[in-house]
């Protein structure tokens, strides 16, 4: 539960601390002393958009600090995950917003961002106001009060599991279909390229060895002179000086005079080397002349017309054989894929007809469960209007079956109000004035709160437009709702502040040009005097005095309802 608020440069408030207690807490005041600006700093603590313009004139920034204590497990782990630690099992919460609307949010003295306040103040705290009775008048909203009294979560959590399975294998069948004719080409395509290349049945580096033999074909005539001419030149089979005999002699010469110099005789040896290489030489040309003859299988025509097919891959699929290759791997893979698509369909559709059924029956559950919570839920609140000054009103819970399956079932759930006894219902929207939706929404609020855990009730104004024993009606569910849980009212009503377990009024004051409030806790004297000034506007009146305290006595009394 919230133990405590403390505000500072919030609007009209330069600085107050509001102590909450279990039970029944109530905050009065006149028109325009700040209400609304504790309810403002109650939002920014639950995560609500800051703005700017609540930062009090001449202040820097605006604080709000929180404290809470029994906190649910769940909260309790999911602030320690986020690294902040609880003191003595309280939970210290604080917003700042700076007059440049930059907002800034701490738990536990580390600062988080400011959705973690929301995410966890959704566990602690539900709040009520007019913008709920508005919310009241959705379907969506209306479905969620029924599920919340049917206690049917964990079965819609089943059913919505099934229900996007159907949904997914529904949108990949279609996307499967639509793409069949798509798929049908490149299969066609992916075929007809596969069939081309094991045509021509490529081999690895084949194209550069293709490209080698082509270029000595196309020159032989040149290679065959040049090789004869080097060859002639160093081992001549004619009667001239080749470079053998060259060699020879010069050799022969040094040889001669070598016992007189070593020089010479080193010289001679390097000369032999040399008539060695050049007779190596020879034989290879020779060897090379020859083999120009007989050196492919192919001839110049069919190397080219062999590369011309290859040549069509590569530019294909190229610009490498190797390329060709890897092109080929990932179209076989490819092929498999789309050829499969005949059996996709089928597992998709089956897959269909699996989720479908399974999501068919838990949508008949739900169904059924809530039909049977409808009936309760409208006994329940109707015994609930009854005593709020509306015994001739009953609401009309409506769960009408669709044909189709939605995401929350197929059905759609109507609030209806029936205004008097043979009339015929009409939705809450449009039949309820504003004070029987706060009735409404107050008696719904009584019904669904049994078996629920959350720590903390807030109602802004939930008895607007409703007065006399009506008022005290409200006063004593929002009593018996305390029971159970931390209550939080802002009330105009006597009658209901009367029921309090903790009265809190916010006061004005001016002092020249500056307005601000303040926050006291009232008790004796002081409260007989609010709630006085409540009933009358005096608050000095000795009847409306009078009044106060029988209201009080009242509220203090055995009541069936608390």
């Amino acid at each position: 539960m919230i133990n405590e608020i403390y505000i500072r440069d919030l609007g009209v408030i330069r600085e107050a601390r509001l102590p909450f207690k279990s039970g029944l807490n109530v905050l009065t005041g006149e028109t325009g002393a700040g209400k609304t600006m504790v309810l403002t700093a109650l939002g920014l603590l639950l995560g609500e958009r800051s703005d700017a313009a609540a930062v009090r004139f001449g202040s820097n920034q605006a604080l709000v600090e929180g404290r809470w204590s029994g906190l649910p497990s769940g909260v309790a782990t999911r602030v320690q995950d986020a690294g902040a630690t609880l003191d003595d099992d309280e939970l210290l919460a604080n917003r700042t917003v700076s007059n440049e609307g930059k907002s800034r949010a701490s738990l536990g003295g580390v600062s988080v961002p400011v959705g973690l306040l929301g995410e966890i103040g959704n566990q602690l705290v539900v709040v009520h106001g007019q913008s709920d009775q508005i919310r009241l008048k959705s379907a969506a909203a209306q479905r969620e009060a029924l599920d919340l009294f049917a206690r049917i979560s964990e079965l819609l959590a089943d059913y919505r599991e099934q229900y996007n399975a159907y949904k997914k294998a529904e949108q990949n069948l279609n996307l499967v279909l639509s793409n069949k004719a798509a798929n049908a080409a490149e299969l066609s395509d992916l075929l007809s390229d596969l069939e081309e290349i094991e045509r021509v049945a490529p081999k690895p580096g084949e194209d550069v060895e293709l490209a080698d033999l082509a270029n000595r074909l196309s020159n032989v005539e040149a290679l065959r002179a040049a090789a004869v001419t080097a060859h002639e030149a160093l081992s001549s089979e004619l009667d001239q000086p080749d470079v053998n005999l060259l060699i020879a002699a010069a050799r022969r010469s040094l040889e001669h005079q070598s016992s007189n110099d070593s020089t010479l005789n080193e010289l001679a040896q390097r000369l032999q080397e040399l008539g060695y290489q050049a007779a190596d030489v020879a034989g290879q040309l020779a060897s090379y002349i020859a083999s120009l003859d007989g050196d492919s299988e192919l001839s110049l025509d069919e190397i080219q017309s062999r590369r011309a097919q290859l040549n069509v891959l590569l530019r294909k699929h190229g610009p490498t054989l190797e390329n060709v290759f890897e092109f080929s791997e990932a179209a076989s893979k490819r092929v498999l894929e789309l050829d499969d698509s005949d059996e996709r369909v089928e597992q998709l559709r089956a897959e269909i007809a699996s989720t479908l059924s399974l999501a068919s029956k838990l949508a008949e559950e739900i169904s059924a469960r809530r039909l049977e919570a409808a009936v309760r839920l409208s006994n329940e609140v109707n015994q609930e209007l009854a005593g709020l000054a509306m015994a001739g009103a009953q609401l009309v819970v409506e769960v009408t079956a669709q044909e189709d399956l939605g995401p929350h079932g197929k059905d759609q759930v109507s609030l209806m109000l029936r205004s008097y006894a043979g009339s015929e219902p009409r939705p809450i929207a449009k039949g309820a004035s504003g004070g029987e939706l706060s009735r409404i929404m107050l008696a719904l609020e009584v019904v669904l709160a049994k078996g629920l855990t959350t720590p903390t009730f807030i109602f802004d104004e939930v008895d607007a437009g409703v007065g006399g024993a009506a008022a005290i009606e409200v006063g004593k569910r929002l009593a018996r709702l305390s029971k159970d849980a931390q209550v939080i009212v802002v009330t105009h009503l006597a009658q209901v502040a009367a029921f309090a377990d903790n009265h809190l009024r916010v006061l004005k004051s001016s002092a020249g040009d500056v307005t601000e409030s303040d926050v006291e806790t009232l008790s004796g004297e002081a409260r007989e005097a609010e709630l006085a000034r409540m009933l009358s506007g005096l608050s000095d009146s000795a009847t409306a005095r009078e009044h106060a305290i029988e209201l009080m006595s009242l509220a203090k009394a055995p009541s069936d309802l608390r």
